[in-house]
């Protein structure tokens, strides 16, 4: 007789599901060898509280990206400002191993990624940990079913807020409309964030430091690209 399987354990209540794909093309030889040897290294405990200080010490400021893709922008970054630190959270294991690709070829001794869900992560952060935040182009889910799907939500604004330093910056980035006309509100309605426009130019154009990446070169969303600055107060 067979015996039974053992019990499975139930999810726990309220936990999170992290929507979308993990994972896309077979990562190459070099990408697999990095992540096997390096992104260990460049990751942090499962636990515990993620002080980016002590990710990197002796950095004069520390910036967050949130879904960091191809990693175009977050290396871009790095190498623009070494005196700063970087940390890039993403759940995607090719924008992972692309990150890794980054910091090797380039020598980066100021970033750390992880492969995570970075709702999660953000909640082991200290508050003011931050002097930038960024989130671009996220994935917009368009379809209003879905809203609820989105990275920005009440919750996930307000950690944002907790997480800048005052003065520090947020900035927020998407070419669908539904993203943008979801997003903004909810991050002007939250606590501690004064949305920084003078003007349709403020963010109907690149700002002077962005990184144009590929993805955002395809064109492929419906708007031309909405970029939303907030200050910590």
């Amino acid at each position: 007789m067979t015996p039974p399987a053992p019990p499975q354990p139930h999810p726990k209540a309220g936990a999170r599901r992290l929507y979308g794909r993990a994972k896309g093309h077979p990562l190459t030889a070099r990408q697999q060898d990095l992540v096997d040897r390096l992104g260990p290294s460049m990751a942090w405990p499962d636990e515990g509280v993620i002080n980016p200080a002590d990710l990197l010490p002796g950095c004069q400021d520390h910036v967050l990206e949130i879904g960091f893709g191809a990693a175009e922008h977050l290396i871009g970054q790095a190498q623009r400002s070494p005196g700063a630190g970087f940390v890039g959270i993403e759940p995607f294991l090719n924008g992972v191993a692309k990150a890794l690709a980054g910091i090797e070829d380039h020598g980066l001794a100021n970033v750390r990624v992880k492969r995570a869900d970075a709702r999660e992560e953000m909640e082991r952060m200290p508050d003011g940990a931050f002097a930038r935040i960024f989130l671009l182009f996220p994935d917009p889910w368009p379809k209003s079913r879905h809203a609820k799907r989105r990275f920005v939500q009440a919750d996930t604004a307000r950690q944002l807020a907790r997480l800048l330093q005052p003065g520090g910056r947020l900035r927020v980035a998407t070419d669908v409309r539904a993203y943008a006309d979801h997003a903004l509100p909810i991050l002007m309605e939250t606590p501690g964030l004064a949305w920084r426009a003078d003007g349709p130019g403020s963010w109907r154009q690149n700002p002077a430091d962005h990184i144009i990446t590929r993805y955002q070169s395809k064109r492929l969303g419906d708007i031309a690209p909405v970029f939303m600055e907030f200050e910590r107060v």
